[in-house]
């Protein structure tokens, strides 16, 4: 790769990582002003919560049939139209003189994140060399990482002093940069999708439609166990761990700065062992519900848990990402879609699943059943060579010997 053109990539892909950021913040960022919000808009808090329950299911809903309409599009021009549209609707809804106005605006940023998590890992795997994409993928999901680190915490706390409304303002001004430094620096044609060089373009290097179908049960168990857990994680450390409301704040500071630095470390395995990458966190959240559930009420070792299964889950998610370009039996753009959609029902799933527990077991319930999903997703992967063809089974990727220029 000529040192201009891999300098332009690194910033592009540096302007997908805030894109990333930026969406991650936008999705999130109403339930930290959920109160303030409802207030303003005269809406009871359930009401105002649709807000985020709506967006999450239009991504969900709205991945691959967007997806599947831009295939032919170029990625700089859909990637710039995209960001430009989230821009609109950030907007929108920075102004919405009303609450239907305001939804309507939530549901166009949401579908504009439904496509850009279908396009943009794919994108950013295709500016870069076979050897080093899990590692460019690694890279754009520390975006995706500081967002409820910063991006959540900062819009929370600007909206609290001055208004929800220039939070969600301040997004849409990082929605445009990001547009324009995307159209600026992303190259223009269309590159070869997440296979190595000689494969069709858009396609996976190692494609197997029954190891992505693995792949995407594997995540929908796995995610769904974590937030099994996770979603009811305060009051698990509240009731059960014996912490002060006091402590919250700092505990999940520290869950959320483990999961950046899980993202950083799991990039230098994407490429060179890209099933360590992927069973690796399954097993230490695991392991790490299981200690909650046991010990959770040491706060040694629930803080140590804690940090665990937050750097192990930001880990996971990259692996995903990357393993779904791996084996894409087809478009990769369409294989990220699935994985994207997957990742959203384990989240909600997961979510349902806690609740119903909390309801009649106790908060305890949760870890315990979150570590069983976790552990049958970690079963599932580790079955696969079993479960697919022999000629499927190809070695993982020897680990790069070249720079990749």
């Amino acid at each position: 790769m000529h040192l201009t053109t891999q300098r332009r990539a690194a910033w592009a892909l540096v302007a997908l990582a805030v894109g990333a950021f930026t969406y991650v913040t936008a999705e999130v960022l109403p339930i930290g002003l959920l109160t303030v919000m409802a207030n303003d808009l005269n809406r009871s808090p359930s009401e105002t919560g649709l807000l985020v329950t709506g967006y999450a299911a239009v991504v969900v809903l709205a991945s691959l049939p967007l997806t599947r309409l831009t295939q032919r599009v170029p990625r700089r021009r859909l990637l710039t139209v995209t960001l430009g549209v989230f821009v609109v609707g950030m907007l929108l809804t920075a102004v919405a003189p009303n609450y239907p106005t305001l939804l309507a605006a939530r549901l166009l940023v949401g579908a504009t994140q439904a496509l850009f998590w279908s396009v943009a890992t794919p994108a950013a795997a295709a500016m870069f060399p076979p050897e080093i994409r899990g590692r460019a993928i690694a890279r754009m999901s520390i975006g995706s990482s500081l967002g409820p680190v910063l991006g959540v915490p900062a819009g929370t706390w600007l909206g609290q002093q001055v208004g929800w409304r220039t939070a969600f303002a301040l997004a849409a001004a990082v929605g445009l940069i990001t547009c324009v430094t995307v159209a600026t620096l992303m190259p223009g044609r269309r590159q070869t999708g997440a296979g190595s060089t000689g494969h069709e373009p858009g396609r996976g290097a190692t494609p197997d439609a029954r190891r992505y179908a693995l792949l995407i049960g594997a995540t929908v168990i796995g995610v769904g166990g974590y937030l099994t857990a996770y979603t009811y994680i305060t009051p698990f450390l509240l009731d059960f761990g014996g912490f002060a409301p006091a402590a919250l704040s700092p505990l999940l500071l520290a869950s959320g700065i483990s999961g950046v630095a899980g993202t950083i470390v799991v990039g230098r395995l994407l490429d060179s062992r890209p099933r360590a990458a992927l069973v690796g966190p399954l097993a230490l959240i695991t392991c790490a519900l299981l200690a909650l559930y046991g010990l959770g009420a040491l706060h040694p070792v629930a803080v140590v848990a804690l940090c665990v299964t937050g750097m192990s889950f930001s880990a996971l998610a990259a692996a995903i990402a990357s393993r779904a370009l791996q084996v894409a039996p087809g478009s990769t753009d369409i294989a990220s879609a699935g994985s994207g959609s997957a990742f959203n029902v384990g989240i909600a799933g997961g979510s349902l699943l806690g609740g119903a527990l909390i309801d009649h077991s106790g908060v305890r319930s949760v870890t315990v059943a979150g570590a069983v999903l976790t552990a049958a997703a970690l079963a599932a992967l580790l079955c696969e060579r079993w479960v697919t063809p022999a000629r499927a089974s190809a070695p993982e990727p020897a680990a790069p010997t070249r720079s990749g220029r």
